[in-house]
């Protein structure tokens, strides 16, 4: 499924478009919904995961992730960024009770990882450098940052990316 916008109007690798408000389907359709990096795309995160919850099956899972650290992307269609406190909270107000919260690439390998971007989107997509030295600088960087990591302390602060898995919860039933 892809988010509803010109751009995607044309595009042929899309079973299902969501218009923002609505998820075409009906309630209670899905065992497990699989999210990745989706959310930080739609302008009304709750709307979403309203719609997320109503088409989950009672008990049923959402697989989610969504970026903490990292650069714009798909401009002008980004819009939010989570830490892991942001998403916990946006989750269970939305019926979804957090089973599993992971933040992926901490530390070091973050930064790395940040760096290699900018180094691409700043410097190596301006210049007519072959694609094999780019490989070759991140894989310099990769190699100097994998050592890093055992030298220098950890810091679950800095993280490129929450994972959760999320289950459905039914709210009681208003008399």
């Amino acid at each position: 499924m892809e988010i509803e916008s010109s751009n995607n109007l044309h595009q042929t690798k899309h079973d299902y478009l969501y218009d923002g408000q609505n998820l075409p389907f009906a309630s209670d359709s899905f065992d497990t919904i699989i999210s990745t990096q989706v959310l930080e795309h739609s302008f009304n995160p709750d709307k979403l995961l309203s719609e997320i919850q109503r088409v989950l099956k009672p008990h049923s899972y959402l697989i989610l992730t969504v970026p903490f650290i990292w650069d714009e992307h798909e401009q002008p269609y980004d819009y939010a960024r989570y830490t892991s406190f942001g998403i916990i909270h946006l989750l269970e107000k939305n019926n979804l009770e957090v089973i599993i919260h992971e933040k992926l690439c901490t530390g070091i390998p973050c930064l790395v990882q940040i760096l290699n971007v900018y180094i691409y989107k700043i410097i190596l997509s301006k210049l007519k450098i072959p694609k094999i030295f780019h490989k070759f600088i991140y894989l310099t960087l990769n190699i100097i940052g994998f050592g890093a990591q055992h030298l220098i302390p950890k810091s679950d602060d800095m993280y490129l990316d929450n994972l959760v898995v999320a289950k459905k919860i039914t709210p009681p039933q208003s008399n």
